[in-house]
């Protein structure tokens, strides 16, 4: 309850169209591509109940020099999709800043918050917790899963 009055509060004091506009700024997609390479990401939360259509760590491979035509398109993306919302630094807009990520999140659950959002939120505790933090649900922008890596190698490069 008191999540949600503050939710009303702060959606109350920026206004709706601001609100409408933070709230279609990020988001995922479905799509059908798979990367190359090797993962060395940290542990991170896996979904709590399996989903047929999530991302999973074999699907998400990187190779070991970056693509820079991919992380044109990252970046591409990046800036019509997702800067409304998040930073290239560390600090937190409406959501978390893409510095270090893959220090702190494994691809594969980068990729599902990207493309499965409504699934992570029902299943995965940190994404969970993460929609409690930042008090607004990550809509979905459409991306397709070769998007989505192209936005993940950009991440690389951060």
């Amino acid at each position: 309850m008191k999540t949600r009055t503050l939710r009303m509060n702060m959606l109350k004091g920026l206004g709706l169209s601001t609100a409408v506009a933070l709230m279609v700024a990020c988001g995922g997609g479905e799509g059908t591509d798979q990367a190359a390479g090797t993962n060395t990401a940290p542990e991170a939360a896996a979904p709590a109940a399996p989903n047929a259509d999530l991302i999973t760590a074999d699907q998400v491979k990187f190779a070991e020099t970056i693509d820079q035509g991919k992380v044109a398109k990252g970046k591409e993306i990046y800036e019509v999709k997702c800067q409304a919302c998040h930073t290239l630094g560390s600090n937190r807009v409406v959501g978390p800043g893409w510095k270090g990520i893959l220090d702190q999140r494994k691809p594969e659950w980068i990729m599902n918050m990207i493309l499965h959002t409504d699934a992570m939120l029902e299943t995965d505790p940190e994404a969970q917790a993460m929609l409690e933090e930042c008090l607004v649900r990550m809509p979905n922008q459409n991306l397709t899963k070769d998007e989505a890596l192209d936005v993940l190698e950009f991440m690389r490069t951060l």
